[in-house]
């Protein structure tokens, strides 16, 4: 669905589903070349969309249901859908120029988080938190595809994601600026609850089931797990990511 943009830093990308294109409705309508809806609606939800467009200036087009399953490429829509241009996801050079004018650097790292379903769960809850970046590594990690957008719920649009060659590398360099590097892992024995998670800090979080590589662990300051009650070993990573950043916002706070 990606196809060459007239943006220098921007692909067409292909939106489906409220929360995508609210999101990107309100930060930028301008990127938006198209917008079809499903003709067949007249719910309330709808007409503020339609609204917000036609202030906007963007032209609503309207058409049936099997026109928006086409386009849409099967993706779940809700009969709404834009062509708009996305910002590509970025690399080092540019996260480290993100690092230069923050204060207090929030980011949260994902090592090897392959599901999009998870990836777009975590991307959610890192906007929520108020993360300022998220570092994936390019090999072994999903793209922020349209699955991981309409699972993050407009927070793919709005959060800064950077996709590193070498994620070792690039926690290493986090700590040469003084971003204090937090790894979470099942069988350690020092609990979320007993860690710092104030000042300059960036939360790493393992792939689905294998959990942190050896290499990335090896470039944590800490590494922490998540206390757990019942008889269940661990968490989802989207859950964990979610119950680590948000003890990281109590902190902080």
């Amino acid at each position: 669905m990606e196809k060459k943009s007239e943006s220098k830093n921007k692909t067409s990308e292909t939106l489906c589903g409220f929360h995508s294109v609210t999101s990107i409705l309100k930060r930028n309508s301008s990127d938006i070349n198209r917008l079809w809806v499903d003709r067949s609606r007249h719910d309330h939800r709808l007409k503020e969309l339609i609204s917000l467009a036609e202030k906007a200036g963007i032209k609503v087009e309207r058409v049936d249901q099997k026109y928006l399953d086409k386009i849409s490429h099967g993706v779940r829509h809700q009969g709404v859908v834009a062509d708009a241009k996305i910002g590509q996801q970025e690399g080092e050079n540019s996260l480290f120029k993100l690092l230069e004018g923050l204060k207090q650097p929030f980011l949260l790292v994902l090592d090897q988080v392959q599901d999009p379903h998870n990836l777009g769960a975590c991307l959610r809850t890192a906007e929520g938190a108020g993360i300022d970046a998220v570092i994936l590594p390019k090999d072994g990690a999903a793209p922020v595809n349209e699955t991981v957008r309409r699972v993050a719920a407009g927070a793919a649009e709005r959060i800064p994601v950077f996709y590193v060659t070498n994620l070792a590398r690039c926690l290493n360099k986090l700590q040469q600026q003084g971003v204090w590097i937090t790894g979470c892992a099942d069988e350690s024995a020092k609990l979320l609850f007993e860690s710092d998670l104030t000042g300059n800090v960036a939360v790493v979080m393992g792939a689905e089931g294998r959990g942190l590589r050896n290499l990335t662990r090896e470039h944590c300051d800490q590494i922490i797990s998540i206390p757990m009650a019942g008889t269940v070993s661990s968490l989802n990573v989207s859950v964990a990511t979610g119950v680590v950043l948000y003890e990281a916002v109590r902190q902080r706070k």
